[in-house]
This record gives C-alpha cells, structure tokens and sequence, in this order.
C-alpha cells in the first residue's frame, strides 16, 4: 500500500517543493494549505507525471475543519507541518500584539492542531512521522524579530515536546531549522507587501537556499529508515554563519 503524507503550508515555497519531493519519492501526497487554485494546479501537475496527489483545502488554524478533514482520509504515514510565516520587523516595544497572535496561531496552534488531529492514524500505521519546519529563529533571537522568535521558538518546543512523549510509540518526530531562504513570499509578506524591501532582504549574498534546497533536506529527513530519527537539522546557506552574520558582495 502507498503511504500517505500530508503537506501543510503546499501552496508555495518549501511546501510545494517539499510535496514535488515527496512524490517523486512514490508517497500518495495530500496537499494542505487555504489557497484553493494554488494546490490543485500543484495537485494537477503531480498527477500528469504520474504520481498520486490530491488538493485539500483547509486552514490549520480552524480546528473543527482540521478535525474533518482527519476524519476524512483513511491513512496518514507522514505529516510536514510545514505552514507557518511570518508578520513585522517591529521591536519587542512597538510590536502590534494582533501580528504576534497571528503569528503564534499559525505557526504554533497550527502545528498542534494537525498532530493531535492525525496523530491516531500516525500510530495506527506503525510507522509514523511527524516533521515540523520550524527555523533558525526557533533557537536563537535576533532584533526585529520578536514575534516570529517566540512563534518558531513554540514549535521547536512542541516537537522536542512530542518527541519525549512518543517514545516507545512507533512514531518519528522530526525538525528541520531553515535559515536564509529566497522564497517568493516569506520576506515579502513579513514585509507587508513591500517588493523592494523584501529583495533588499537578499541583495548581495551569494546563493541564499531555496525552497527546494530545503525541501530537499526535509524529504531526506522522512525517507531515513524507520529507527533512525533526525531529532533536529538546522539548514543555512554557506553565506550564513548566524542570524546576525550574513556574508555580502558588494556590487
């Protein structure tokens, strides 16, 4: 029998190429995110190169529907908690608490909704996985950041969390840490909108990750075999020695 992976967060970025990953490598992936056209088109394209995809759409944040749409598949192997983002660049001192709540939903909520909605059938299947795309901000702070800190610094809890509480079940729990990433819309909509600052964000580091570099760090990560367990990878591109230390060439 196929095994089953849900992607949340599938319409962009890493989860798309995360879901391309995982398909190639023959799971039956189910796509997540709130963006109806994104997911089918992805969902489309997957099935004309012969692999098994199929679009659901659903916010993470939304529990009753989470716990629908748990209902409504009949497996689950593998769940990338994947969805996430994040809002400001404002100080500790004149952040909206409206963005941090956002954020802290999403990132946080988000994830624990999907496990504990899945988890069942993550046990049930004898061999499980769950991965949280967490981040680098997840394990150290850095100014103007306050918000999205404490949200990626909430899911990498909840997966070493997990992780204690799991053993003995036949259930992985995994994290993986991006640092720099060039992705079509994570600085540009932590930036509200803002295209020039978004791409000022990158200007001059020399071949910041992708979105597939991480995908494909995440689908190495599930593919591992069963007993071995990737508790947490952290992933930045060669210019990035830290959050503050960013390598650039000037023009």
């Amino acid at each position: 029998m196929t095994a089953t992976a849900v992607v949340t967060g599938a319409s962009s970025g890493i989860g798309a190429a995360t879901a391309r990953g995982l398909a190639a490598e023959g799971y039956e992936v189910v796509l997540v995110a709130r963006r109806a056209d994104r997911i089918e088109a992805l969902a489309d394209e997957l099935v004309k190169e012969g692999h098994s995809a199929r679009a659901h759409v659903l916010d993470v944040t939304d529990r009753p529907a989470v716990d629908a749409f748990a209902e409504s598949l009949d497996a689950c192997d593998v769940l990338v908690n994947n969805a996430g983002g994040a809002i400001g660049t404002e100080t500790v001192a004149t952040a909206d608490p409206a963005d941090w709540r956002t954020m802290y939903e999403v990132n946080v909520i988000g994830v624990l909704n999907m496990t504990q909605a899945l988890l069942p059938k993550l046990i049930a299947g004898g061999d499980g996985t769950v991965l949280v795309v967490s981040s680098v901000a997840g394990h150290v702070a850095y100014e103007g950041g306050g918000g999205y800190v404490a949200a990626k610094h909430g899911a990498h809890s909840v997966a070493a969390t997990l992780r204690l509480e799991l053993c003995g079940e036949p259930v992985r729990v995994l994290e993986v840490a991006p640092g720099m990433v060039m992705t079509e819309e994570f600085s540009l909509n932590r930036l509200r909108g803002d295209a020039g600052r978004a791409a000022a964000v990158y200007e001059g580091v020399p071949d910041p990750l992708s979105a597939e570099d991480v995908a494909d760090t995440i689908v190495w990560a599930i593919t591992r075999p069963p007993h071995v367990n990737i508790d947490l990878m952290v992933v930045r591109p060669r210019a990035q020695a830290a959050q503050h230390k960013v390598h650039r060439v000037k023009g």
